[in-house]
């Protein structure tokens, strides 16, 4: 089979007003970057005199391995099936970060015959958002430093910075760094760092904003760290959410693409799942929901991390429920957190992969359970996957009264994923969805950790740094306490030891450090050793990446 980005190479593009009209956007909205490209005016949401509202459907998964578990690809091929059935279907998804593209992940778009596309412009620049994300950290950063330099009047002690710069690349030499050196013009030495430009408040803060005026708001309300007393100091204190806001004016519109199957699809947004909340903007959900029938969006890593953030953040805040939710697993990836080597994951063993279901079980546990969402999974097919060990999940799917559809769409797509889309169509009609958070928001800060610790990810207590508790008394001090929790955590696992695959019991979360990201409106909780800047790996992706004579880019996938 061809490779993705051959696959879309040789795609047959929709010029991107057609896509606009599939969804009857009047062309006063939409503003174009290309030919395949365009972002949507948000002025549309507010002016739009439709009041339907789709069904929202979530896809998530298992936690993540090495041998891959398809949820984009999923996300991407359900929605064009559910085209193909004669619905009204839009896509939600995240932007990608460079970062992963040049690093172990590669691209981000789908795959297969199931992917977003112009792939390579999405992966890439697309239309700019993440350097306006990264242009407005830096700029509050210079303002941080600037104010300090001319006199310091709101008595900012430099050793009590929490804002970082940032960069949308893997780059572990910048995590820790000393600036201002070299002489008083220079400013003033401090100990400084940078994050990856999808870790930073700025794209969390995109991604929760209802509009300008909200953004505006929110990045008012950044703690950039505190005075010599103790006190926080704002964004809004250093006069800086103006200028950034002028920044993030166009990165704040929806961008709108298409599958290979034509398919529009909301391009928006991309924080991280591990160390932000995992999903794209608000605001490209809510214009999908007003305009589309059935809203196909994604949370990243497993259910545990993007899901649990989509439901107990963004959902809360905006007051959306997903009507159905879309479990991704593949038997690969289940024998894997069975004990079984990534180079022989080909081979049928069912002893390994009835070690490797519990991890599946939790997830569906969790979704049907706790959440009390209606749930189906898909198992993403490999051509290696035996029917002994398809049976055998999806009897023990049935167990928990979970209906189980096999996934095709990466080598068939829409025709893949039909059995799939009609599960799901029934889920939305048929089966109710009681949205539950995990945790009461009004709950202190300890009190919500721990619901999620232990009734997500299994845990039987929770450990803190005497750091991490000096931290929650102060932010609770300074009222910050009634906010919901984003915890920062290993993807690889249901705890934060990324080898304990499976579903691990008789564990402990060990909380290393509490952050507020107030102008998010969630706190952020550090687990284990998760950091904020990732490293490349020994072979990057970026070695296999060219471009040729007449601009074709290969090795992207």
């Amino acid at each position: 089979m061809k490779s993705d980005i051959e696959i879309a190479q040789e795609s047959q593009m929709e010029i991107i007003d057609v896509i606009a009209q599939k969804l009857a956007i009047d062309e006063q909205y939409v503003e174009h970057y290309g030919k395949y490209k365009a972002k949507i005016d948000y002025r549309l949401l507010k002016e739009n005199d439709k009041n339907t509202k789709g069904k929202l459907i979530l896809v998530t998964a298992i936690n993540p391995t090495p041998a891959g578990e398809g949820k984009t690809t999923t996300t991407v091929g359900l929605g064009d099936s559910l085209a193909a059935l004669g619905k009204k279907a839009v896509i939600a998804l995240r932007e990608p970060s460079l970062g992963p593209v040049f690093g172990v992940k590669g691209g981000a778009a789908g795959g297969g015959y199931a992917q977003v596309v112009p792939m390579e412009d999405i992966n890439l620049h697309f239309t700019g958002d993440m350097h306006a994300i990264g242009a407005a950290n830096n700029l509050l950063a210079a303002l941080i430093d600037n104010h300090i330099q001319q006199g310091n009047q709101l008595g900012i002690d430099p050793r009590k910075i929490t804002w970082k710069r940032c960069v949308d690349m893997n780059d572990r030499q910048l995590r820790y760094v000393v600036s201002g050196l070299h002489g008083k013009a220079n400013g003033m030495p401090r100990e400084d760092g940078f994050d990856i430009t999808v870790a930073s408040e700025i794209m969390a803060i995109l991604c929760l904003a209802k509009d300008i005026s909200d953004l505006k708001a929110k990045l008012a309300k950044i703690v950039i760290g505190y005075t010599f007393s103790d006190q926080p100091v704002t964004c809004g204190d250093l006069k800086g959410q103006g200028a950034m806001a002028a920044l993030l004016k166009d990165a704040l519109k929806p961008n709108l693409v298409q599958t290979l199957e034509h398919t529009p699809a909301f391009i928006h947004g991309g924080p991280f799942a591990n160390i932000a909340h995992g999903c794209n903007s608000l605001m490209a959900t809510q214009m999908a929901l007003s305009l589309g029938d059935y809203v196909v969006t994604e949370a990243g890593f497993g259910a545990d991390l993007g899901a649990e953030k989509f439901l107990d953040i963004k959902c809360r805040l905006a007051d959306l429920a997903p009507d159905a939710v879309v479990i991704v697993a593949t038997v690969r990836a289940l024998k894997y957190n069975g004990g079984v080597n990534k180079n022989e994951l080909s081979t049928e063993n069912l002893a390994a992969l009835e070690k490797g279901l519990p991890n599946l079980l939790r997830h569906i546990r969790n979704i049907t359970q706790v959440f009390h969402l209606p749930a189906v999974v898909a198992i993403n097919r490999f051509p290696t996957d035996t029917e002994a060990e398809l049976d055998l999940v999806y009897n023990r799917c049935k167990e928990l009264g979970v209906n189980v559809a096999l996934s095709e769409v990466w080598a068939k797509g829409s025709a893949g994923g039909k059995a799939l889309a009609e599960e799901v169509i029934r889920l939305c009609h048929e089966e109710k969805s009681d949205l539950t958070f995990a945790y009461d928001v009004n709950d202190d800060i300890k009190s919500k950790i721990s619901a999620i610790a232990t009734k997500i990810y299994g845990a039987s207590g929770v450990d803190y740094a005497a750091s991490a508790l000096k931290e929650i008394k102060q932010l609770e001090d300074l009222g910050y306490d009634q906010l919901p929790i984003c915890m920062a955590k290993t993807q690889y696992s249901f705890s934060d030891d990324q080898t304990k695959l499976g579903a691990p019991e008789d564990f402990h979360i060990t909380i290393n450090r509490v952050k507020v990201s107030a102008g998010a409106g969630f706190i952020v909780v550090y687990t284990g050793d998760i950091m904020t800047m990732p490293g490349l790996p020994k072979v990057p992706s970026a070695e296999k990446i060219d471009v040729d004579d007449n601009g074709v880019i290969t090795g992207l996938f």
